[in-house]
Formats: structure tokens, sequence, C-alpha cells
């Protein structure tokens, strides 16, 4: 497929011909439009603050360092006006405005339209900015490599309107608007900028409260939040109350000023989202587990569909076909870009499902980047599948299944159905997940607690399976880049497979192995973790758990502790003990994956009081700017 396809992206500058003479060559792109110019506006929300004597700097940000384009005053009534304009087209716009010639930017707003003609600063755009980019920021400005960027700047475009300085559509309806607690928070935190326009002395408390710098600018500074959200949480809600804004924010402390976002496709077909995949561009591509109906009492069978969304959220396709039938948690693209599922076959028996149109529980499907079944309509079913679940396709394209049916791993070599291997006396019972940390496969086994550590031929390594008594119920497994993994504890979680046994009672924890698979260093509680499920690690290395229950995403530090906040260690939580992140639009979630820009995506899979037999949830959501950006190599070769 190759990487993200070139966009032209709008940079102002009266000056943009010295500045661009300064860089490495790259395409560009002349703008000019009707009136000679581009026009902007200081649109304040907070009343008091003065609009007049802002100054106004535009800058080209990408890969490298960001390059000045130009510099202008507004007029008494916000309002400015930038020259036509030479565009680098691997590069975004931010502008900042600074008030009465400060050394810090006040706001800022960012766009990655090719078309722009007028735009607005004021506080939203600042928050938008600031948590769309959190990840790329630095003292002052952002940047960082394509496609995050970029996508992260459209994203930001969800929260704030970069034309207007209104609130961004998505943000104002449903699946979010007021169903959450996103909107009222985002208020808020646009209110604390406020509350620094208004009065200068507040905006000491602010970076105070952020624990930046206060010579930084104020974007930066709530990007400090976005990335550490709990380190200061009931100062930052006491600053947004100082300033009343034109919505109604927060009226209690948050745990952590986390701002999430649900998208539900189409609205008609996402019903059980389980995992993600994620391609080089940073679109997202989803398996689901139920055929869609809105009323919980219509009893539903398996889905035969799965969605690619866009990387701010958008539902750009949905596919069909090659035997999907209620795809649990298996998905992951081969190096050529191939998508293989597994197929759970999810759906209820009668009185739901009905018995003649139970999906088959023993395929695995696979389809090409364009969306193109390869696999037969009755998909692959070479290797003794039995209710396969977790799938990892590995670098050679090895495909690799867990069967909790059957307690066994099966093995296409090289992705290829008609050689595949079924791997028998692991000693797990109903395997769940598998993982690849570049040297073994490392197998769950939720039912006896354990976790098989595999050579490459599949043959178990001496001391195979691990047990250790943090293993309870243990489902998701990761792996860092250091080849480390890292295991999602569930504790109570019993899988639907044919022999389901009696409800658990563990405890819900995190557990980290050693790369050669020969030690259990650690298993770490806390963070909020009631039943992990899906376990994601970041580009530092820190580690994301989805639970399937009571409404929380959680995080831990990972083994590289340089890069966890406040002096944590390997291991501690990051997110609050008593809470995690906590997220009113949650249901129950499982799987959880971190995007190039730095978004921490999780499913909603089940509603939190499920009908049995439809018990599906219809959305996903993004944390924004929440994570360190995870980039994803690019294909070998074109999949499409």
């Amino acid at each position: 497929m190759g990487s993200r396809s070139a966009r032209t992206r709008i940079v102002l500058s009266a000056t943009a011909a010295i500045a661009l003479a300064l860089t490495a060559c790259s395409a560009t792109s002349d703008v000019e439009h009707a009136d000679g110019g581009i026009h902007g506006r200081v649109d304040l929300v907070a009343s008091g603050a003065d609009t007049a004597g802002w100054e106004v700097t535009a800058w080209a940000i990408g890969a490298g360092a960001p390059i000045e384009l130009g510099k202008t005053t507004a007029d008494d009534g916000g309002a400015f006006t930038f020259d036509p304009m030479t565009v680098p087209d691997d590069r975004v716009l931010l502008v900042e405005a600074a008030h009465g010639g400060a050394e810090r930017a006040d706001l800022a707003v960012v766009t990655s339209s090719a078309d722009v003609s007028e735009f607005t600063v004021n506080e939203r755009t600042t928050v938008a900015a600031a948590y769309g980019l959190a990840q790329f920021f630095g003292r002052e400005l952002p940047s960082g490599e394509n496609p995050g960027l970029a996508n992260a700047t459209d994203m930001a475009a969800n929260l704030a309107d970069p034309v207007t300085g209104a609130y961004g559509e998505l943000l104002l309806t449903s699946p979010n608007a007021y169903e959450t607690q996103t909107l009222p928070a985002f208020t808020s935190l646009s209110n604390v900028v406020g509350a620094c326009l208004v009065d200068r002395d507040v905006c000491h408390d602010v970076y105070a409260a952020a624990g930046v710098d206060d010579t930084a600018s104020m974007a930066s500074a709530i990007a400090a939040i976005a990335r550490d959200p709990s380190a200061a949480a009931e100062e930052v809600f006491e600053l947004s109350q100082l300033e009343q804004g034109d919505r109604p924010g927060l009226d209690a402390a948050p745990a952590a000023w986390t701002l999430a976002l649900r998208f539900d496709g189409d609205g008609t077909d996402l019903a059980g989202p389980g995992n993600f995949a994620i391609d080089p561009d940073g679109n997202i591509w989803i398996n689901n587990n139920y055929e869609y109906d809105a009323d919980p009492q219509t009893p539903v069978c398996g889905s035969d569909q799965m969605f690619k969304f866009a990387p701010t959220g958008e539902l750009l396709e949905t596919y069909e076909g090659g035997g999907l039938s209620g795809s649990g948690y298996g998905i992951d693209f081969t190096s050529e870009g191939l998508l293989w599922f597994s197929n759970f076959g999810f759906a209820a028996a009668a009185p739901g499902c009905p018995e003649d149109e139970q999906p088959p529980h023993d395929s695995m499907s696979l389809f090409t980047y364009d969306g193109e079944p390869l696999s037969p309509d009755r998909g692959f079913t070479g290797g003794d599948l039995s209710w396969p679940q977790g799938i990892e396709v590995s670098a050679n394209d090895d495909v690799w299944i867990a069967s909790c049916g059957n307690d066994t791993v099966s093995l296409y070599p090289g992705g290829d159905p008609e050689q595949a291997v079924n791997i028998s006396d692991l000693g797990l019972e109903q395997p769940f997940d598998v993982v690849d940390n570049g040297d073994h496969l490392f197998v769950s086994g939720v039912a006896n607690n354990t976790v098989a550590v595999l050579d490459r031929d599949g043959t178990p390594i001496d001391g195979s399976p691990l047990t250790d008594p943090g293993f309870q119920n243990p489902m998701g497994l990761t792996t860092d880049t250091h080849g480390n993994v890292w295991v999602a504890n569930s504790g109570t979680t019993t899988l639907p497979c044919p022999d389901r046994p009696a409800d658990a009672e563990g405890a819900a924890s995190v557990s980290l192995l050693s790369p050669d698979g020969t030690t259990v260093s650690g298993t770490f509680t806390g963070g909020g973790l009631t039943r992990p499920w899906g376990i994601a690690t970041d580009g530092d290395g820190n580690v994301w758990v989805a639970n399937f229950a009571d409404q929380r995403l959680s995080a831990f530090c990972g083994t590289d502790s340089d890069t966890c906040p406040r002096g944590l260690q390997t291991g501690e939580a990051i997110s609050p003990d008593d809470t995690g992140y906590a997220f009113d639009g949650f249901t129950r979630n499982t799987g959880v994956a971190v995007d190039p820009s730095g978004n921490v995506w999780v499913a909603n899979n089940w509603e939190n009081i499920p009908v049995q037999t439809n018990p599906g949830a219809h959305q996903i959501v993004a944390f924004v700017g929440a994570a360190a950006p995870l980039p994803v190599e690019p294909f070998a070769s074109s999949a499409g």
C-alpha cells in the first residue's frame, strides 16, 4: 500500500519564499484568494478579555523545526489578514496569538485544510489544538512525522471548528454532546484558558497545574494536561470555575481531564465491535460480533461485516463476505496489507439466534486492503479450528490462531491455510490470545491461568506453560519494542466456549514477562483495573488496558520509566487507582489500540446491562491525544 499520499496543506506567510528557501526542497502549492489574502479573527469566548492588541504568527509545522511564515497584528475588533501564501504539502498550519507583546502565545488554532480562506482563534481552538496534537507538542510548538501529525490535526477539528471557532460538529452531536462528560469537560478546559485571558495572574496557576515552565505557550500547557490528565485534576477544576463559558461545564472535578469521543459509523451496522487493526495511514479497521438490531429484545445472529474508519473516526467503508461470521477478537494485518479475521461465531442459541441460522465457529477470513474477500464463502477451515479468538500475524506472515473450543493453537505457515498445522498438548485450557515478541509466541490460557511460550515451529520452550499466582483468567497479550510481554489478567472473565467454566473469583492485574519467556517479573494492580480484557503498548512502551466492567481505561508505566510522568516506575499505575480514566460513554470494553497520532481506541463491545440474546454495544471510542504515538510500518507492497 505504501505511505500516506501527499496532501496540500495551507500555511500562511508574507515571507514564505524566504522561509522555504532555508528548508530542504519539497513540493509546494501557491494559494491566492479573490481578495488577495487570508482572513482570521481573535474571537474570544470569555467576557472581559481584551480583543485588541493581538500579535498573530503563522507557522508551518511538520517533521523537523517549525517554519515561521509571517506575523501580523489584529485590529481592535480582533480581525487580521495574512498575505497570499506558498504551501509545503507535507506540513500543517498552526496560528498563534499573543496579547500585548507577550513572549508566550495565549491562543492557537491548527488546520490541515487545503482551501481555508478564513479561520478563528479562541479558547476552544486552543484546547482542541492542544489535545489533538498533545503528543507532538514541545515547550512551545508541535512537530512530528506524518501521517500522525496530519491526522492529529484533523482529529482536533472534531473538538473545535478551526474556521468558526465553534464547538466541533461531532462534539455537539450524538453519540457525543451531552450524552457523555466530554462536552462539559471541553468547555471547562476552555474556561481555564479564558480565565487566564481575563486575569493574567491566573496564567501562572495554569502553568503550575500543568507542570510546565510559564514561558511556554498556553497550548503547550494544555497539552501537558492532556498527556498526564490526573496529575492536578482538582487544581485544574478550580481554575475552570473562575470563568463562565457559554455552555455548562463540569460541576465537579473529574478524576482525570481526558477527552474521549464516541463514533458509531452509520448508526445501523456496528454491533459488538471486538478489536482493532491500524494501517500505516492511521485508518482503523474493526471486526464485528453481531447483526445490528436497535431493539435489544430482538435476538441476533453473528455479523458478516467488518469496517474501515478514518483516523478521525469517520466510517469509510463496510465490507462483507469471505466467511465472516461473528468475528470476535482476532484481527491483524499481514506485511503486505492483507487482513485476517478469526470467526468465533458469536450468537446465542435458542431462544436467541435460531439453531438453523447459527454461524460456524471454525473458520478464518482474509481480505485485501480494498476489502475484497480472498477466503471462500465458508471461510478457511484448515487447522482444526474451534471457536477461534485471538490471532497474530508474524513478520514472516505466519498466522497463529488460538482456539478456545479445543485447547489448541493453529498455524498457517506463511498465511497458507492448505499447510495448516494444529498444535495441541500445550497445557492450555481455553486459549484466548496470541502475541509474537520477535523471538517466541505467547498464548494465554483463560481457564487454567497459564501462558504458553512457543518456539517459532510451535514447540513449547522448557518451562512452558508458565504458571504464576498473578495469572488469573489471563486474556489479552501485548508486547513492546524490547520484546517484553504484558498480560491482562481479567480475574473473573470466562469465555463463551462450548464448555464454559463456572464463574471465576480471581483478582484483576497485569503481569510482565521477560522477552525470553522465562520470568514473570511482576504482577501489578491499581490504575482502576476491574476486568482487564484487551491490552496494548504505546510508542513509549507504556501499557493501556481495556476493562470489561465499570467504564474505565487503565494505564501503567512500561519498562522505560523515563517516559512515565511523576517519576513513576515500571508497573506503577498512571491512571487513578479508584477510577482509572473513567468515561461515562463506555459500555463493556474489549479491544484497545494506539494509533500513529497518539489516540487510544477502545471497543464498546457489550452493553453495560446486556440482554444476552442481543448484547452488542454500538460505538468505538477515541481518547484524544492520550498516548505516545505508535507508527505503523508501511506495507511491503500494494495490497489493493
